[in-house]
C-alpha cells in the first residue's frame, strides 16, 4: 500500500489495513513527520473534519506543508513546506503561502530558512493587506535572524509596511518614518574608504575601513524619506536638503537617491534643490542625476542652467545629461540652445549627436528645417548619418522627399546614399516611386539597397518587383539577391517563382 495513503488514512481517520513489512520504514518516517507538524495538523484536521473526504482531492499542498519526505531520506524537512509556499506565492493565493511559510518558522526556528519563511510570509500578508501581521514578523525577523539573506528586502518591505500604516493613520508608523527620515540627515558613523576611524589615512590592505554598502545602508532611509515626502512633504524637504548638504563620499549613494525624491516633488523649492545640486555636489554621479531631473523643471532659471552646463563643462556625461533635459523642456528657448550646440563645430562630435538625435524626436517644422540645412554644412559621416536618421524619425513628406534627393545625389558617398534610401523606404515613400527607381539607377551597390528596401516592404508591388528582378535580372547577383530575399517572403506566390526558378 502506498505510504502516501497511510499519511492521508493517519490525517483522516480512516481504518488502516495492516502494514506490509516493506512500507515499515516510510510510515516511521511519516509518523515522525506528523509529530513535528502538530500546528498544520491541527488546522489541516479542522478543514477535513468539517468537509469530509472529499478534500483529499487537493492534499497536494496540505500534505507538502506536513514536510512528509517520504522518497528521500535524509532530506531537509523544510523542503516541503517551502516548496509549497512558493507554488503558492506563484499562483497567487496569498493566504495560504503566509501560513505555509509562517509553519515553517514556527515549527523549525532553528532551521536555515526560519529567517527567510518568515520575509516571504510577511510579503504575502503585505499583498493580502495584514500589514500589522506582516510588519510584526519583520520585526522579529530583524530581531532573531540577523543572518537572513532576506533581511536587506525585509528592511525594504517594512519601510513600504510602515508608509502605508502611517497613511491609514497609525500614529506608530508615522513615528518611525521620521525617525528613519532624520537618520539619513545625520553622519554615517562609518569613515571614508582608506581612512582609519579617527580620520588618519589608513594604510592600505588588510583592516583598511571602508564606506557602507548603499544597498545595505541606505535602502531603509531612502524609503523613509520617500514615504514621509509622501505623507508630509513640509517635514521631509528639510531632511532631503540636510541630506543633500552632507559633502563626505559615504553618503553620496544617498544623495543620489535623495536626488530622485526630491525630482518628485515638484515646486519652487524642487527647482532651488536641484540646481544646487547641479553646480555644488562633489560627486559627478549626484550632479549628473541632478541636471538630468531638471528636465521636469520647465522654468527659465532651469533652461538658463543647463545651457551654462552644456557651453562650459568637460564631463561628457553632465554634457550628455544636460542635452536630454534641454530637450524634454518643450520650450522655444531650449530648442534654440540644442540647435545652436548642434551647429557648433568646436563642440565634441558626441554631444553634437546627441543634439541632432534630440532635435529629430521633437517633431517642429523649426527643427525640420534646421537639420536639412546643417547636413549640407556638416563633414563629418557620423553626425551626416545622424541627420539622416532623426529626419526619418521626425517623418512628413517635405522630410521623405529630403532623404530620396539625398539618395539620388551621385555627389554623395554611396553609403550615405544607401542610408538615405534605406530611411526613405521605412518612412513610407511612396512604393510606385521606388520601384520607377531600380530601372533609372545605374549603380549595382544602390540596386542591392533597394532590393533589400523592397523586402522590407509589405505591399503587393513591392514583392511584384522582387519577383521580376529575379525572374529577369541579369546581373546574377542581384537576382540572387532577389531570390534571397524571395525566400524571406511567407507569400504564396513567392513559393511558386521559387519552384519555378528551381525547375527551370
Amino acid at each position: 500500500m502506498p505510504a502516501m495513503y497511510l499519511v492521508c488514512a493517519a490525517v483522516v481517520g480512516v481504518q488502516q489495513p495492516a502494514v506490509p513489512p516493506q512500507a515499515a520504514q516510510a510510515l516511521a518516517r511519516a509518523q515522525a513527520a506528523l509529530a513535528a507538524a502538530q500546528p498544520t495538523m491541527a488546522r489541516l484536521g479542522t478543514m477535513l473534519n468539517s468537509d469530509g473526504l472529499a478534500q483529499l482531492d487537493d492534499l497536494d499542498g496540505q500534505l507538502a506543508a506536513l514536510g512528509v519526505a517520504l522518497a528521500q531520506d535524509g532530506q531537509d524537512p523544510t523542503d516541503s513546506l517551502w516548496r509549497a509556499g512558493r507554488r503558492a506565492l506563484n499562483r497567487g493565493d496569498y493566504a495560504t503561502a503566509a501560513n505555509l511559510y509562517g509553519d515553517l518558522a514556527r515549527t523549525y526556528p532553528s532551521s536555515s530558512r526560519a529567517g527567510d519563511a518568515l520575509y516571504w510570509s510577511a510579503f504575502a500578508l503585505y499583498k493580502n493587506d495584514d500589514l500589522d501581521h506582516a510588519r510584526s514578523l519583520l520585526v522579529t525577523q530583524q530581531r532573531r535572524y540577523a543572518k537572513a539573506a532576506t533581511l536587506h528586502d525585509g528592511d525594504a518591505l517594512l519601510a513600504r509596511i510602515q508608509t502605508a500604516l502611517a497613511r491609514r493613520g497609525d500614529s506608530g508608523a508615522a513615528a518611525w518614518l521620521a525617525e528613519h527620515a532624520r537618520e539619513a540627515g545625520g553622519p554615517t558613523g562609518k569613515p571614508p574608504k582608506g581612512e582609519s576611524p579617527t580620520g588618519a589615512p589608513g594604510a592600505p590592505g588588510a583592516g583598511q575601513a571602508s564606506c557602507p554598502s548603499e544597498d545595505d545602508e541606505d535602502d531603509v532611509r531612502v524609503a523613509a524619506l520617500n514615504g514621509l515626502l509622501q505623507m508630509d512633504a513640509a517635514n521631509a524637504l528639510p531632511i532631503l536638503k540636510k541630506v543633500l548638504a552632507r559633502r563626505d563620499p559615504c553618503s553620496a549613494g544617498l544623495r543620489r537617491k535623495a536626488v530622485f525624491i526630491v525630482s518628485q516633488k515638484r515646486d519652487t523649492e524642487t527647482e532651488n534643490i536641484l540646481l544646487d545640486v547641479a553646480q555644488h555636489d562633489p560627486d559627478a554621479e549626484v550632479r549628473q542625476q541632478g541636471v538630468f531631473w531638471l528636465s521636469q523643471v520647465p522654468t527659465d532659471r532651469s533652461v538658463n542652467m543647463l545651457d551654462s552646463i552644456l557651453r562650459t563643462t568637460d564631463d561628457e556625461e553632465l554634457r550628455e545629461k544636460a542635452i536630454f533635459a534641454l530637450s524634454q523642456q518643450h520650450s522655444p528657448r531650449a530648442a534654440e540652445i540644442i540647435r545652436a550646440y548642434a551647429d557648433n563645430p568646436r563642440a565634441p562630435a558626441d554631444a553634437r549627436e546627441k543634439a541632432i538625435f534630440w532635435l529629430g524626436q521633437q517633431h517642429s517644422t523649426e527643427n525640420a528645417a534646421f537639420l536639412r540645412a546643417l547636413y549640407a554644412k556638416l563633414t563629418e559621416e557620423d553626425l551626416k548619418e545622424k541627420v539622416i536618421f532623426s529626419l526619418s524619425q521626425m517623418g512628413g513628406a517635405e522630410n521623405g522627399r529630403w532623404l530620396m534627393e539625398i539618395a539620388l545625389n551621385e555627389r554623395e558617398t554611396i553609403e550615405m546614399r544607401k542610408k538615405a534610401l534605406f530611411w526613405a523606404g521605412q518612412t513610407g515613400t511612396d512604393l510606385g516611386q521606388l520601384v520607377a527607381l531600380y530601372d533609372r539607377m545605374q549603380n549595382e551597390e544602390m540596386k542591392e539597397q533597394l532590393i533589400f528596401v523592397y523586402s522590407q516592404r509589405h505591399e503587393p508591388g513591392a514583392l511584384d518587383k522582387l519577383i521580376a528582378i529575379a525572374k529577369t535580372e541579369q546581373n546574377r547577383e542581384l537576382r540572387k539577391k532577389a531570390v534571397f530575399w524571395l525566400g524571406q517572403s511567407h507569400d504564396p506566390r513567392a513559393a511558386q517563382v521559387l519552384l519555378e526558378i528551381i525547375n527551370q
